[in-house]
């Protein structure tokens, strides 16, 4: 026998697809015998049981009144008999299910017929074959609300006059099927309003299911309410205790995503155990694991649904008891993640020669778990804004910065940078403070926003100072010198880059004072000091090696090959192009690489080495494409064709 089990959260669509599907299926000929059909209501307050469900199918086949059997054992015989004896095949959905008690003793005596359920949990002990339906994808959710609009009016020319707003309302329902149905009921019922005003009631509510609900136009085609919250509630209280406190818990982390142990470190479980309970919660359809390695599932990591986390943390924020173990539980969770990220941190700043970290065992380690966590922490740094989260943020905020600048998520070190700032102004800490004005100029100049990142260097500089922080101060104004030097200041770089590198001999931090030659190099060439800069990025690149940081030596060599390619010395410009391409071979720098190889390209270029030249070019476009520079990649890929006048080269700065 044939059972099919469709699986889904309240409101994806479950009724609706086996409905559509039985259609289909009758109007191919599949099934001659027709359709059974049963609301088992197994969410509702009293379900329908299977002794009830019997009556209605015999019913349905013809048995009733005086023909009905007097015991319920003889109903189902009578029952099966039937299905044994029709020749033609049947398909029976058994709608609606909570438990298996409810459509067991319907399944057909006969492999003859075939059986399809639905649920709102993966019935994982029995041999079906399980369909499991995930919301819909952002153009699937246009679609649905813009066929409900056209089908009861055909003029109705919302969708077209405002798609952005079509998208974000999308967006706000979850991409649930349930939702969105409600949200086209009300923009039918408010013909006369725009898709924008429904968006901003919703936004301004914060919670699409009060929005929705109280405007629901009332029931669908099979006669059910059209209201999200009931259904999100019914399934909550069926949960046992411990699971309703994990997916409470859930509902306040951070981010979309959320790793197995970041979330054994909000609920305060062992990973075996959370883990266990979030598989628990996956059959039921309230979360959903979206990656998974089979030798290390305590990696997995969780997806909630949108109205799910924000109907749970209405939960949470109706209860006093409650309320205090969730901030416990954001206080677990942000204390798990500074421990987490100031460990992957140290591991992409180690250098030969320090104490190895323990927790990652390289690079990549690190770099996967911060691009696994990177929405969470995120998000996490946020919660600075309150005062007893502001210090563990505001760390949190410093540890992220090497990362975001890493992977050139700039957005996101923009927003970190600010947020860490506001934090260390809460906190009272001016060190702090200093050294997030620094990250938020980091942050600005890399934005293409030089003057409002020289203000911010400024304002840390003079922070340090006052605190008598010398290296601090050394730090700010090397980063003042890269903001300088974008604004089109060149000489005034040079002289903030002086200042960074002297600070840092004082101090003794040769490897700090290797950054202050690089970048002075890169303040040289832009002022025709071409000499002077040959000698500082060979300072910088013997100092690099000397240290260990191979990965900054490629940058020297790169910018090396920059100033020799000024002094007309091409052939040695290249031999360093090449030095910094096989020092950057160990990392995963693709920005970095497709710099160097375009520098190298334009050398090749001119010493009319054509061939070598257009292959580097496209070498060139793959490395910026892996990293997610597409405007790099196109200029690169143009050159490779075209053969204009060679650009100045790329430098690289620290």
């Amino acid at each position: 026998m044939l059972i099919f089990a469709v699986t889904g959260m309240g409101g994806v669509g479950k009724t609706a697809l086996a409905v559509e599907a039985a259609h289909r299926a009758l109007a191919r000929g599949w099934f001659p015998g027709g359709t059974l059909f049963v609301d088992l209501r197994g969410y509702d307050e009293t379900p329908v049981t299977a002794d009830q469900a019997v009556l209605a199918l015999l019913d349905a086949l013809g048995v009733r009144d005086g023909e009905l059997p007097p015991t319920t054992d003889r109903q189902y015989d009578a029952y099966r008999a039937l299905l044994v004896e029709r020749r033609d095949r049947m398909l029976l959905i058994l709608d609606n299910a909570s438990d298996p008690s409810q459509y067991l003793p319907l399944l057909p005596g006969t492999d003859h017929h075939r059986v399809l359920i639905t649920s709102r949990d993966r019935p994982d002990a029995l041999p079906l074959r399980v369909i499991d339906l995930e919301k819909l994808d952002p153009d699937e959710s246009v679609a649905l609300v813009t066929r409900a609009l056209h089908d009861t009016d055909e003029r109705d020319e919302r969708p077209v006059r405002e798609p952005g707003a079509l998208r974000e309302l999308a967006d706000l329902c979850g991409h649930l099927p349930l939702a969105l149905q409600i949200a086209a009921g009300m923009l039918r019922r408010r013909r006369h309003r725009d898709i924008a005003s429904l968006v901003a009631e919703i936004r301004e509510a914060g919670d699409a299911t009060a929005v929705l609900d109280h405007g629901s136009p009332g029931t669908d085609l099979f006669g059910r309410p059209l209201v999200l919250r009931p259904v999100l509630e019914t399934s909550y209280r069926r949960l046992p205790p411990d699971q309703a406190r994990l997916l409470r818990l859930l509902c306040l982390a951070p981010g979309a995503e959320t790793g197995t142990e970041a979330i054994a470190a909000l609920a305060d479980l062992p990973s075996e155990s959370a883990l266990s309970l979030l598989e628990d919660l996956a059959a039921r359809c309230l979360v959903t694991s979206v990656r998974s390695d089979p030798e290390t599932p305590s990696v997995m990591r969780w997806h909630l649904h949108d109205l799910v986390r924000v109907f749970g943390a209405s939960v949470v924020t109706g209860d006093t008891a409650w309320r205090r173990e969730g901030e416990a539980a954001r206080m677990r969770m942000l204390g798990f993640y500074f421990q987490r990220a100031h460990a992957a941190d140290a591991r992409l700043r180690w250098l030969p020669g320090l104490k190895e970290p323990e927790r990652f065992g390289d690079r990549g380690d690190a770099l996967a778990w911060l691009d696994g966590e990177r929405a969470g922490l995120i998000a996490a740094v946020g919660w600075g804004r309150e005062e007893r989260f502001a210090d563990t943020a505001m760390r949190l905020a410093f540890c992220l910065a090497e990362y975001l600048a890493w992977r050139r998520h700039f957005d996101d070190l923009l927003t970190v940078a600010a947020a860490a700032r506001k934090s260390a102004h809460l906190t009272g800490d001016r060190l702090a403070e200093a050294m997030a004005w620094n990250n938020l100029g980091n942050a600005l100049r890399n934005a293409g926003r030089a003057e409002k990142a020289i203000d911010a260097h400024t304002q840390a500089r003079d922070l340090y100072q006052t605190s008598g922080h010398r290296h601090g101060e050394a730090i700010a104004w090397g980063n003042l010198g890269n903001a300088l030097l974008v604004a089109g200041r060149a000489k005034k770089a040079i002289r903030a880059h002086t200042r960074a590198r002297r600070l840092y001999r004082a101090v003794g931090d040769s490897h700090r004072e290797a950054v202050a030659w690089n970048n002075l190099g890169c303040a040289l060439q832009e002022t025709g000091q071409v000499k002077g800069a040959i000698h500082a990025h060979t300072q910088a690149q013997t100092m690099y090696r000397a240290v260990g940081d191979h990965h900054r030596e490629a940058t020297a060599w790169n910018n090396l090959g920059n100033a020799l390619f000024r002094a007309r010395r091409v052939e040695e410009a290249i031999e360093a192009y090449n030095k910094s391409l096989d020092a950057f071979a160990d990392f995963e720098d693709w920005y970095g690489t497709g710099q160097t190889l375009y520098n190298l390209a334009v050398a090749h270029d001119t010493a009319r080495h054509l061939v070598q030249a257009r292959t580097t070019w496209l070498q060139s476009a793959d490395a910026f494409t892996r990293a997610n520079a597409p405007t790099e990649a196109a200029a690169s890929r143009t050159r490779a064709t075209a053969r204009p006048a060679p650009p100045n080269p790329h430098s690289q700065e620290h």
